[in-house]
């Protein structure tokens, strides 16, 4: 009779260990380590203020130069004969049309000179747009569901809340069947 009391206990010490051990089989404190340092990456980043920022300049600065960036091949491509066209109106040659704009508009001799090295940078320009404008769309959806996860108690701890009441079950299940176990072996013996 004593035996079959003891019964129930028996799948309560089994819960017990696996809530003790499945965590750690998982890996699931570096995991959950891992999580928790990617919600510190991210915290400050993922603050209302910064990401309002964020999209601010993406739509408001990014978008608003994707006309220049889809410009600037054509433009590069015409400097050259623009140079060409001032030297013929101004009658000079084109090495003195540089020289001119480089002395009295000196950014604006560079921005044409260096257009053909920016022909590259003008072509990602578009594709990156289109790119970071989920990940912009995401994070402007997301700030609230971020401040409710990095509210919890730090993700470090997670695998605590398995193992801690495992503990617990397997000393509330474990106790009363040893001292059975040893109480009937004693029995035994006597």
């Amino acid at each position: 009779m004593r035996d079959r009391r003891l019964l129930f206990l028996w799948p309560i010490l089994i819960i017990g260990i696996l809530l003790i051990v499945m965590p750690f089989a998982m890996s699931m404190p570096s995991k959950a380590g891992a999580g928790q340092d990617m919600l510190d990456s991210f915290r400050p980043i993922m603050q209302p203020e910064e990401v309002t920022k964020t999209a601010d300049y993406y739509y408001d600065t990014f978008v608003n130069l994707r006309p220049v960036a889809e410009a600037g091949p054509q433009l590069a491509a015409e400097a050259p004969q623009l140079f060409g066209a001032l030297a013929e109106g101004l009658n000079m040659t084109p090495e003195q049309v540089q020289q001119f704009l480089g002395s009295q508009f000196p950014a604006m001799a560079g921005l044409l000179g260096g257009l053909p090295q920016l022909v590259p940078v003008f072509a990602n320009v578009p594709p990156g747009l289109d790119h970071y404008k989920p990940l912009v769309d995401v994070m402007q959806a997301n700030v609230t569901n971020f401040e409710r996860v990095d509210s919890l108690p730090s993700f470090d701890l997670f695998a605590w809340f398995f193992v801690i009441p495992g503990i617990l079950l397997v000393l509330l299940a474990g106790l009363p069947l040893a001292m059975g176990l040893f109480g009937r072996g004693t029995r035994k013996t006597v």
